[in-house]
Order: structure tokens, then C-alpha cells, then sequence
């Protein structure tokens, strides 16, 4: 049976230390990441999984026929920028998805996944 570690006062400072060590490499780290982002390729309608949840680069240009969800008042508010799974900043340009890992959809595009962010306009 172990015996459960006791925090002193030496133990305490040294692991604060080693924690501020570690924010600046830690900002570098996702610094970069979100500079990989802007660069990442776009979302090509064609790609099997966006055609699979319907994605397109215009919301307008959705088969509501066929995505239902898109339809009527609701779904003309209805955006890439607004949506949480969309990591992008504003309501143009392009922006980094969960759905997509590694390539960047439009703002005024639309998927299936769509899911309306608390915060976002």
C-alpha cells in the first residue's frame, strides 16, 4: 500500500516554478497553431465528407430539399460564423471547424452539423 504524498512548502514552490515555466513555451505552442490554421487549406464541397453533412461555401446555396434544417426564417440565420463548431473570428472570411480537422471553411458557409453558438452573431 503507497503512502499519500504530503505537499511541503519546497514541493510547493518548486512545482509553481515549473508551472510559470511552462506558459510562455505553452503561448508559442498555440501561437503557431493558429498561425497553421490561417494557412490550412479550404473545404472543398466535393470532399466526400462535406457532401456526406452537406456543407457548401454559400448558405444560400443549400438543397433544402434535401437539408430540411436550412429552411425558413430559422434557417436563413443560420451560418458557419454563428455556429459553435466554428473557430473562425467575424462573419467573413475563413475559420478553422471541428467538423473538418486541419482545413478552414468559409463564414457564410452552411453544414448540416450547424449548431447554434451561445455567444456568436
Amino acid at each position: 500500500m503507497s503512502t499519500p504524498t504530503r505537499m511541503n512548502r519546497r514541493r510547493f514552490i518548486q512545482l509553481g516554478l515549473a508551472g510559470l515555466a511552462s506558459v510562455p513555451t505553452a503561448s508559442v505552442v498555440f501561437r503557431h497553431a493558429s498561425a497553421a490554421d490561417a494557412d490550412a487549406p479550404l473545404v472543398d464541397e466535393n470532399d466526400p465528407a462535406a457532401v456526406a453533412i452537406g456543407y457548401v461555401h454559400d448558405a444560400e446555396k443549400v438543397d433544402v430539399s434535401r437539408f430540411p434544417k436550412r429552411a425558413g426564417e430559422s434557417g436563413a440565420t443560420q451560418f458557419c460564423h454563428n455556429c459553435a463548431l466554428y473557430q473562425g473570428q467575424g462573419t467573413e472570411g475563413v475559420g478553422p471547424c471541428s467538423v473538418f480537422p486541419g482545413r478552414n471553411v468559409k463564414a457564410a458557409g452552411w453544414c448540416n452539423a450547424w449548431v447554434p453558438a451561445p455567444n456568436k452573431g
